[in-house]
């Protein structure tokens, strides 16, 4: 018999795929070019379900549902929310790209969408191994179409075969890591597991052996090297509205699963699983941003970004436990909270005014497009400039301070050997600077490429999102408190709540 908490545990998943079916009969009779209606009913469920996560958020309270299987935290909740509200903003910006390219011919753009939050949010929910799978699994199928949505584009279909295969190669060392886990301690629960390991009777080679693979499958999805490889050519080859799908949201569900299978899963094997993370985090930031500096193409250029980006995600995931003391624990990962949710909203920036710049028969993901954009449109051109600063860390945007509480989780644990990577971190992050003035530089100091292109006149819903979110690139970086308070009190809740 399934009680009235498990049912409550998962109204928004119930939501979310009940409205996806909805919504995929509807638009069976929809005429409009734009999927006008179709747009509009996947707005309003993503809205709701956004609110009915922000209300559990709000609640504080921790509880499981259908065996311990699913969990309810505030972490999760304020993640799925903002998955959902990162969406949202995705579709808004990606529709009328999409219309140009046809790629609304049918609906399957919104609803697979849709099927990729839900994959999201039971990652982000999963409490157990087989659940967090089946969620990335959804995630990682629906993502796969959504890329190769365009059939008739090479470049696209290229694009969807890697990942495809790599993505399933990843998915594989995950599945193995977990199976090893699963045989060494006799259970797919994670606290069962953290419990496990923590009463040191159970194999510490076997454990070892099971975490190196699940590290990697983590690795993968958060774009980290050496599993990095199919980051830049998926960034490339998807349209761009996917390109933003696959940037956005997803990133919150794989900091989640980390902080699920790493933190609540296998906090005392901490020495072994941080050693491997800042390998990552340094080849993460040294080749991230020494590629990036070589790219002319701007979405190739922010893939490099993205996995220098994920360097300092990691620097945040490896500094909460120094020499078994846990007293670090709670800044370290609500720093790496603040700087994932931040990298989605400055992400969402860019790639908007990307999308902007796209016309028919023309995609305008070549910096040298960027060229005269103040002149065309000065608003435009502050919001991809915030976004580039953003993504520098410079004052006051909240890129700044994103990396700033990183630095400092990172340099509170007094250990040399984190004191000279977060130099190396400071030094890495002059180099990505250069990267991210050029576009301001092209924009602000060059000829447009094309003097007979007109004034940018995006549809007033694309236009108010976008200046929103540049706004809050600003805002944040000036008045970080409350978000910052936000992360801490969800990641407190977590650090409570460990082997119980």
């Amino acid at each position: 018999m399934i009680d009235k908490l498990s049912w409550i545990a998962v109204y928004p998943e119930i939501i979310l795929l009940v409205m996806a079916c909805v919504i995929l009969l509807v638009d069976l009779s929809v005429k409009s070019p734009l999927r006008t209606l179709t747009h509009v009913l996947t707005l309003l469920t993503l809205a709701i379900v956004a609110t009915l996560e922000a209300f559990y958020a709000m609640g504080g309270q921790t509880f499981y549902g259908f065996s311990n299987m699913v969990v309810v935290d505030p972490m999760g909740s304020w993640l799925k929310c903002f998955a959902s509200v990162a969406l949202m903003a995705t579709l808004v910006y990606g529709r009328p790209y999409a219309a140009d390219r046809e790629m609304l011919r049918g609906g399957e753009f919104f609803t697979l969408s849709l099927f990729a939050l839900l994959g999201i949010f039971v990652m982000i929910s999963g409490h157990n191994f087989l659940v967090i799978y089946m969620g990335l699994e959804l995630m990682a199928l629906s993502s796969y179409a959504l890329v190769a949505l365009r059939r008739d584009n090479a470049t696209a279909t290229e694009a969807a075969m890697k990942y495809f295969v790599l993505g399933a190669l990843a998915s594989g060392f995950l599945l193995y890591g977990l199976s090893m886990l699963y045989g060494a301690t006799g259970s797919l629960d994670v606290n069962e597991v953290f419990n496990a390991i923590a009463s040191r009777q159970v194999k510490h080679q076997v454990l070892v052996f099971g975490l190196v693979f699940i590290v990697a499958g983590l690795a993968f999805k958060l774009g980290a090297v050496p599993f990095h490889m199919w980051l830049p050519d998926v960034y490339h080859g998807a349209p761009t509205a996917v390109t933003l799908l696959i940037g956005g949201a997803p990133q919150l569900a794989a900091f989640a699963i980390c902080i699920r299978l790493l933190v609540e899963g296998m906090l005392p094997l901490a020495i072994d699983w941080q050693q491997m993370l800042a390998l990552m985090a340094i080849g993460s930031l040294l080749v991230g941003n020494l590629a990036a500096i070589a790219q002319s193409n701007l979405k190739r250029m922010l893939a490099f970004s993205t996995i220098s980006q994920m360097g300092f995600l990691l620097i945040g995931l490896l500094s909460g436990v120094v020499n078994g003391n846990q007293l670090n624990t709670e800044s370290a990962y609500s720093a790496a909270m603040f700087y994932v949710i931040t990298y989605v909203l400055t992400t969402l920036a860019a790639f908007g005014v990307i999308m902007l710049l796209a016309r028919v028969g023309h995609e305008s993901e070549e910096i040298s497009d960027l060229a005269g954009l103040n002149q065309r449109s000065p608003l435009y051109a502050g919001v991809m400039a915030m976004a580039m600063f953003s993504l520098a860390g410079l004052p006051p945007l909240v890129g700044f301070y994103a990396k700033l509480a990183v630095l400092q989780a990172l340099i509170s644990s007094q250990q040399i050997s984190h004191i000279v990577l977060a130099v190396f971190a400071v030094m890495m992050s002059l180099v990505g600077a250069f990267y991210y003035l050029r576009i301001v530089k092209v924009m602000y100091f060059e000829a447009p490429k094309a003097p007979n292109v007109g004034a940018i006149t995006p549809p007033g819903d694309v236009a108010v999102v976008l200046s929103i979110n540049g706004a809050l690139l600003l805002i944040l970086g000036i008045m970080p408190g409350g978000l910052m308070t936000l992360c801490s009190q969800s990641i407190s809740s977590i650090v409570k709540s460990l082997g119980s």
